[in-house]
């Protein structure tokens, strides 16, 4: 009886040995893919703010906004990540500014690229007017508008959190998540359907500008046919890459299932919505600005061959001289 009971505990031992050792590979991976997609990002950050033509163009600016929220997002995410692996506490109110911060961030993402969507309706369905409309004014005004419907419902969640929790939880210590500003089931359901309309939002808009621009390819001249493609094409991935980014929006709900309940099917499931619903969406973006675009793209492989002299000739065809 008491061999077999040893026995059994030596199964038991071997097999948590085996799950930490799995657990451990996971993060491992996640580090190495996060490295690659901060590099990259501060990479093409580089590239715009060296080259005034990029600094001057509205889709390039949007361009540089989403590699920021999204390059922050990714880190804060990855430290969340590593926290709840770990199982390290921190202070409640660090916390839930950082909480707050990954919200505002996580919605930021999205509308940009709604926004990189009507500027490329713009300058393939109005090309006379583009010159008028996207100016350093409206750039402006565009970016405050984007930065203040992202804050709308993280201040919404904020607020509703401090209004249901107890003040002397504020100074108490948890394993961090987002998950935790979700105290009460409304809370939850309010953020929800709030997150639902702006998603409907989202999809109206790209679904138009998707439309209005295949219309254009259509009654284009051959000569201009590549141009409008090309933009449905970007158009179409950008509406990908919102479906992905909104789809983050329920792993706080997915997850929460399995927050009291089973701490290494939370981790697992927090692990696969990590690297499908963010790292996934924000590997696009560099796919379509940094090698899609043949202009960005000559500069950026420049910069990325440390200078070599070898494609200036090819950057100063695009009149962009790299260095």
């Amino acid at each position: 009886m008491q061999a077999t009971v040893v026995s059994n505990s030596s199964v038991s031992n071997n097999i948590l040995a085996i799950i930490s050792r799995s657990n451990t590979e996971k993060v491992m991976l996640v580090q190495i893919l996060v490295g690659i997609f901060l590099y990259v990002n501060c990479l093409m950050m580089l590239t715009f703010l060296n080259k005034r033509v990029f600094r001057e163009d509205t889709r390039y600016i949007l361009f540089a906004q989403t590699l920021f929220s999204d390059s922050a997002f990714m880190a804060l995410s990855d430290l969340v990540l590593m926290g709840s692996y770990y199982k390290y506490p921190i202070h409640m109110i660090p916390c839930i500014i950082m909480c707050t911060i990954l919200n505002v961030l996580s919605v930021c993402t999205p509308l940009t690229l709604v926004a990189m969507c009507l500027e490329r309706y713009v300058a393939i369905c109005m090309p006379l007017r583009h010159a008028d409309i996207s100016t350093s004014r409206t750039r402006v005004l565009g970016l405050i508008i984007i930065w203040g419907i992202s804050s709308i419902i993280p201040l919404f969640t904020l607020i509703a959190y401090l209004s249901v929790v107890p003040s002397g939880a504020l100074l108490s210590s948890a394993v961090c998540g987002v998950e935790l500003l979700l105290e009460k089931d409304w809370q939850a359901q309010a953020r929800a359907i709030i997150f639902l309309l702006l998603f409907l939002f989202m999809i109206i808009i790209i679904a138009f500008t998707y439309i209005r621009i295949m219309t254009a390819a259509r009654a284009a001249s051959s000569e201009n046919k590549k141009l409008t493609s090309k933009g449905l094409r970007t158009v179409v991935l950008h509406g990908v890459q919102l479906l992905l980014c909104v789809m983050q929006f329920l792993n706080p709900y997915v997850e929460m299932i399995f927050w009291k309940v089973d701490v290494l099917v939370f981790i697992n499931i927090k692990y696969f919505n990590f690297i499908t619903f963010i790292i996934a969406p924000r590997c696009l973006s560099p796919l379509i600005y940094g090698l899609r675009d043949d202009k960005f793209f000559l500069v950026l492989r420049h910069y990325a061959l440390c200078g070599l002299d070898l494609f200036s000739t090819a950057c100063s065809k695009w009149r962009v001289r790299p260095g």
